[in-house]
């Protein structure tokens, strides 16, 4: 054969073997006008949004709380849900490398002696006339299918892009351990303070009513005063219990999250004062948020893998080659011989084209592109929903930083009311009732006021989430799982 007979082979041979079925996959463009909306102006008051900031991939220890960070490692080592999608990524990782397995030939050896006795009446198979002798049969057998339309390329393709959605899987399960931890030691300060608060209430509540019954026994108010009173401080006893409840329910959540039962509970208590909010917070751009935001790469990787099945289902409709061969020896005896007269071997190919399937393969190929459609708009579901819910998280860091400002100015009011009170009080110039009174109101703004700081603190939470949680700036191997933008 002349060389350039060969090079023409060679290369026709590369040109069919570089040949994929179906379509090749392209990233989605970003919607037109992607970004936050009114929430892209800046902040009249509260933490500063920052555009394009880094986002920390320990996100969490912008609070200064040492507590609170041990207590998110620990969850991430510990919580069951991320050891299961680590371990679900690691069989979609293994299911990626054995398709691969299939570009390569299959090699078989076997080995088979058998003991048999023909009757004498019927003619023995072997040379000798024999009726009774012992063959073992031995061969190694060679077969291969070579991938002309890229069929098995399209396969691990799929395969590949769904290892990557398990990945991104993965990391949404760390962010989303790591905000409900957060979440939980907010909520675990807040409701710390509203039970304080209300048992302030209770206690001020009963001296209050104390007083009533000793006025009352004065003849200086009347049963009515006395009844009303009474129904306040039981109107403020209700209040107890459900944030009693709430508090051991939060504490449960806690040592859940940390991979603990409720027989193990958590040490570690938090205070709203001991946790800060950073004076700066990251804000991603448009075009970053989606490359950002693990659930936006997962719906990404699925739509690739949707992608590349159809070309596993057009490549099914097409010619298919197997080639295999075989060599081995059947002698007359136990063991393996190579003599001529007992050696075999076999060389055949199979060129195979479905004709007639019923419509099976072509339906399975309009079914793989309907699948396609619904996973490209539900890319663009969950791209629409990570500008809306960023957005949405802006607006509520926002609003509830002018409703922390208020509160703080109605504590400082009724600090101040209460110290004026307590003062007029030792001059003899209003009763008790009157520091009662000033003193409810002061425990009730305090109550108000840590609900609105645990607002913003939550709402900083959601924020490091919605921008992705900062996984891609986590340093080699710190999360055992990494992939970059």
């Amino acid at each position: 054969m002349t060389k350039p007979r060969v090079l023409f082979i060679a290369s026709l041979a590369a040109s069919i073997a570089g040949c994929a079925v179906g379509p090749n996959y392209k990233t989605p463009a970003l919607p037109p006008a992607a970004g936050y909306g009114v929430a892209d102006q800046p902040a009249e008051v509260g933490p500063q949004l920052v555009s394009g900031m880094a986002v920390a991939h320990d996100w969490w220890r912008a609070f200064g709380s040492d507590d609170l960070n041990d207590l998110v490692d620990e969850a991430l080592k510990h919580n069951p849900t991320i050891d299961q999608a680590r371990a679900t990524l690691r069989a979609a990782r293994e299911a990626t490398k054995a398709q691969r397995g299939a570009y390569f030939p299959s090699i078989e050896a076997s080995i088979q002696p058998t003991r048999e006795q023909f009757a004498k009446d019927l003619a023995s198979p072997t040379e000798s006339g024999q009726s009774l002798y012992t063959l073992t049969t031995s061969q190694v057998s060679v077969s291969y299918t070579p991938d002309v339309f890229g069929a098995n390329r399209r396969a691990v393709e799929n395969l590949a892009a769904l290892e990557e959605a398990q990945r991104f899987e993965l990391e949404a399960a760390r962010q989303t351990i790591a905000a409900n931890v957060v979440l939980a030691a907010i909520q675990d300060a807040a409701l710390r303070a509203q039970v304080a608060a209300a048992k302030t209430v209770i206690d001020d509540q009963r001296r209050t009513l104390e007083s009533f019954r000793r006025q009352h026994d004065l003849g200086q108010t009347s049963k009515a005063d006395l009844a009303a009173q009474t129904a306040l401080l039981a109107q403020a006893e209700t209040t107890l219990p459900p944030l009693e409840k709430a508090f051991e329910i939060n504490r449960d959540l806690l040592a859940s999250l940390v991979g603990r039962t409720p027989g193990e509970p958590v040490a570690a208590t938090f205070t709203l004062d001991a946790l800060t909010l950073p004076d700066a917070l990251p804000l991603s751009l448009p075009g970053d948020l989606v490359r950002q935001r693990p659930d936006v790469r997962a719906a990404e990787a699925q739509l690739h893998a949707a992608s590349a099945a159809i070309g596993v289902a057009v490549a099914a409709r097409l010619p298919n080659i197997n080639l295999a061969a075989a060599a081995g020896s059947a002698p007359l005896d136990v063991g393996i011989s190579l003599a001529n007269s007992a050696t075999f071997w076999s060389l055949a190919g199979t060129l195979t084209q479905p004709i007639f399937e019923g419509g099976t393969l072509l339906h399975h190929e309009r079914g793989a592109r309907a699948e396609f459609e619904a996973a490209a708009a539900q890319y663009r579901a969950t791209v629409i929903a990570a500008f809306q819910n960023t957005a949405d998280t802006v607006h509520a860091l926002r609003a509830d930083a002018k409703g922390s400002l208020a509160a703080q100015s109605s504590a400082d009011a009724s600090d101040r009311s209460l110290a004026i009170a307590r003062r007029q009080l030792g001059l003899g110039d209003v009763s008790i009732l009157t520091v009662l009174t000033a003193e409810q109101a002061d425990a009730q703004a305090r109550l108000a006021l840590a609900q609105t700081r645990a607002a913003q603190y939550s709402d900083a939470v959601a924020l490091f989430q919605a921008l992705g949680g900062g996984w891609w700036n986590a340093p080699a191997g710190a999360s055992g799982e990494k992939t970059k933008p």
